[in-house]
């Protein structure tokens, strides 16, 4: 379960260049909208469609997304800066070479997702859900998690950096070159037999010692 240093291959980060962006005009997002080279900053998108839609070379800057639909959408190449909202549907999206950075989220729907080349940074995401995504060079930097649920993905060479993830379901998870040691919390409510694929630190071993116990059966007394 614990892997050597050296055998570990390092997540890819994202290489975000943006080009010289136009102003969003306003107005709604439209289902399987295009928007290239925009600037969105402040919008108010609570309760719309764009279901579908593809973001290409965009920042998105302190907009708001309560219960906003973007299933299926596809975020390329671009910048998200403190977003917020609750119940924001992005399930079945591809989000690739995208920078999240200080989101402040809730209940947010990944479900069947595919993320690539993504760099999550900062701010705090509640109820994560990530069933059955596809994560690939995927970091978590200096952000909290709670309650992530990671049931039936795969997580290739994602690392959690600085991160506090509590109360994460790892329930027929696949990891390979899962990097959790520079971890500033791993709290682990289901799954951790696994863990197989994951690399952590000594330390971190000892405190889900009692976890992996109950889970292989073993009963400690005295």
């Amino acid at each position: 379960m614990v892997r050597a240093r050296s055998v570990v291959k390092a997540a890819r980060r994202p290489e975000v260049r943006l080009p010289v962006l136009e102003t969003y005009a306003g107005g709604e997002l439209e289902p399987d909208g295009d928007y290239d080279g925009l600037e969105f900053r402040e919008e108010d998108f609570v309760g719309q469609d764009g279901g579908g839609a593809r973001f290409m070379d965009c920042a998105l800057t302190g907009c708001a997304l309560d219960e906003t639909r973007l299933h299926r959408a596809r975020v390329l190449d671009s910048v998200l800066t403190g977003m917020r909202g609750v119940g924001t549907d992005l399930s079945e999206a591809t989000l690739r070479d995208v920078e999240v950075l200080e989101a402040r989220l809730g209940g947010v729907q990944l479900h069947g997702a595919v993320l690539e080349r993504v760099l999550v940074r900062g701010g705090k995401i509640d109820f994560l859900n990530l069933r059955e995504a596809r994560l690939k060079d995927v970091v978590f930097e200096d952000c909290v998690l709670v309650e992530p649920d990671f049931g039936g993905a795969r997580l290739e060479r994602v690392a959690f950096v600085g991160c506090a993830l509590r109360g994460a379901d790892l329930s027929g998870v696949s990891l390979v070159d899962v990097d959790l040691r520079e971890a500033a919390v791993v709290e682990i409510a289901r799954g951790v037999g696994r863990l197989s694929g994951a690399v952590i630190s000594a330390a971190q071993l000892v405190d889900l010692a009692p976890v992996l116990a109950g889970e292989m059966g073993i009963r400690v007394e005295g």
